[in-house]
């Protein structure tokens, strides 16, 4: 075996042990309002109303295996975006409830503006 195909195939393995670490990864999104985001929000999550989700998550993660946890004030719109989400086929979709619960749940702290 030669070094480049050595170096070919070390790099196609990586490739895909990052690839599948990180598909395994859950995408926290918080579907609240912009204003209320503004206000308070997890640092590193996503924003996406709950109104624009389908559109926002299919263009974003095509694989209807992406684990998806939502959030938002009480629950509600979390549970909206989140029965959408499944009717368009995606598998791995949970409400975290509030942005307290989620806070709560992954020990973060939240930044305020």
């Amino acid at each position: 075996m030669n070094v480049r195909h050595l170096v070919k195939t070390l790099l196609i393995g990586t490739t895909v042990l990052f690839s599948a670490f990180m598909q395994a990864e859950t995408i926290w999104i918080d579907v609240r309002s912009e204003a209320e985001y503004q206000v308070k929000h997890i640092e590193g999550d996503l924003r996406i109303s709950h109104t624009e989700i389908i559109k926002e998550i299919s263009q974003r993660f095509p694989d209807n295996n992406t684990k998806i946890r939502l959030y938002c004030r009480s629950g509600n719109r979390a549970g909206i975006a989140q029965n959408a989400l499944v009717e368009s086929g995606y598998l791995q979709v949970t409400n975290a409830g509030s942005i307290e619960n989620a806070l709560e749940e992954r020990g973060a702290e939240s930044s305020k503006n």
